[in-house]
């Protein structure tokens, strides 16, 4: 359908509203967005997508990284005639949601990242070739291990096996190519002097949130988006937008509509 890989997606919500894309984040899919797809479909065109290796899409034997993935959502994105849209990512998702800003600036109004695969620094990069070559090694097997301590204790039930779940569905391939395409590869953006380099090229506002306070406060001071800022949310595992729903969809709601365009009376433009 685009010329690239066979995204499976997902469209709630009228095809005149504002669009929202919602991306899903390292050996998940978007079934994690699905509480948030319904509720903000009443007011937005809400496009959910499953990467490239992940979920219900094509899987690639190379090119599972990040950039690939944002090139991809491009594609989807222009054929589904969406228009500029609020690109929300979580994680991984939140690494290819600000690639898709730098590399496609014309498809994306805005940008929210939700704990975000930038920004590594100190004992995560020192950790980074040991982790890779587990990947390579073990898989899906290895990265599950990495989602299972992802959750505060008092996660929703059901949450954390979720996600073991879908992480061990994914293909070993893609995860060890996902990881590297994050972290090592040429031109790769994870780690924190390259993250500041890629995340000053960012035109577009951008709402970035983050649950350690030291990523909060380094992000604060790359900053030079005007109307971009960066939240903390203390208290909150790695999957943030699924152990706090409504706190995020009230998030999304507020932040797409306060950088959409919008005519003299205040309303949100439609196309």
């Amino acid at each position: 359908m685009t010329g690239r890989v066979d995204l499976f997606h997902t469209v709630l919500g009228r095809a005149d509203a504002p669009a929202l894309l919602l991306v899903h984040g390292w050996g998940g899919d978007g079934r994690e967005w699905s509480p948030h797809a319904e509720a903000l479909a009443d007011r937005f065109r809400v496009v959910v997508p499953d990467l490239r290796g992940h979920g219900r899409s094509a899987v690639p034997a190379e090119g599972n990284t990040p950039a690939e993935m944002a090139d991809d959502l491009a594609a989807l994105t222009e054929a589904l005639s969406t228009g500029p849209v609020t690109a929300v990512g979580h994680s991984m998702g939140g690494q290819v949601v600000n690639l898709l800003a730098v590399r496609h600036p014309r498809a994306v109004r805005s940008v929210v990242a939700l704990d975000p695969a930038h920004g590594a620094h100190g004992e995560e990069v020192d950790g980074i070739p040991a982790r890779l070559a587990d990947y390579r090694e073990n898989g899906a097997r290895a990265a599950a291990a990495f989602v299972a301590g992802a959750f505060r204790p008092d996660a929703p039930r059901g949450l954390r096996t979720a996600h073991i779940r879908t992480m061990l569905g994914t293909p070993d391939h893609v995860i060890a190519q996902s990881y590297a395409g994050m972290y090592t590869e040429p031109g790769a953006v994870g780690v924190r002097p390259h993250s500041e380099a890629y995340l000053r090229r960012r035109t577009q506002p951008a709402l970035t949130v983050w649950t350690s306070a030291e990523a909060t406060a380094w992000e604060r001071g790359t900053l030079h988006t005007p109307g971009s800022r960066v939240d903390h949310w203390p208290g909150t595992g790695h999957y943030l937008h699924e152990e706090h729903p409504e706190r995020t969809i009230g998030l999304l709601r507020d932040w797409a509509e306060e950088t959409g365009d919008r005519d003299a009376q205040g309303r949100l433009f439609t196309r």
